[in-house]
């Protein structure tokens, strides 16, 4: 199932990304990840929103703070706190009883036991684990110099914790653990999608 057809799109990268972000590579023709802007805080670069008992929950994936190492692609990961184990105890205790958790944990418990020193490629390789995982054959590809003048489908700062889903048709509502208490959440984190909907995740592009 498809959504408007895009030409080529742009795209910050992103921590576990929101469905839109999925949606924005599944119907593009070619997309690309820019890995030679500056790194911005409170983006999704680091950053996602999951859905737990208490409601929407963010985890953030903290960063050195080198003026020097600005370049999204020079950011390194801060392990200086156990943010590895408490990301992966906030998915389990929000998704353990999803229908599909159990089917998809194996693939993605691993980001949280190595250590990627880059933020970029640690980004890089969770997104191929989750696209393959979907099944979205589209893949991807890397900018070689930073664009300062893209086509109209540039999402690099429109797909942003702050602002609404505005670019790609909403599917509409799917299950979600915690419905019940505070109702359907959209756009979440894609795992949010995955652990809830499985194989039928691909449905939702």
């Amino acid at each position: 199932m498809s959504d408007s057809h895009i030409m080529n799109s742009y795209l910050s990268t992103a921590y576990l990304p929101p469905v839109e972000y999925i949606r924005v590579i599944a119907n593009s023709e070619n997309s690309f990840i820019e890995r030679c802007e500056n790194y911005q805080r409170q983006t999704y670069r680091n950053r996602c929103h999951i859905y737990s008992a208490s409601g929407l929950l963010a985890l953030t994936v903290p960063v050195h703070r080198d003026e020097n190492q600005r370049r999204i692609d020079n950011v390194r990961i801060d392990y200086s706190k156990s943010w590895q184990k408490q990301h992966w105890r906030a998915i389990f205790s929000a998704y353990n009883s999803s229908p599909f958790f159990d089917y998809y944990k194996d693939d993605l418990y691993p980001f949280y036991q190595s250590r990627e020193e880059s933020l970029f490629l640690f980004n890089t390789r969770l997104l191929e684990t989750i696209l393959n995982l979907i099944g979205i054959e589209n893949k991807p590809g890397y900018t070689q110099d930073y664009q300062l003048i893209v086509p109209e489908s540039d999402f690099r700062e429109s797909i942003c914790p702050k602002k609404e889903v505005t670019h790609i048709r909403n599917y509409g509502q799917y299950h979600q653990v915690f419905a019940h208490k505070s109702g359907f959440l959209p756009n979440l984190s894609i795992i949010d999608l995955l652990f809830n909907e499985g194989p039928n995740s691909i449905t939702y592009f």
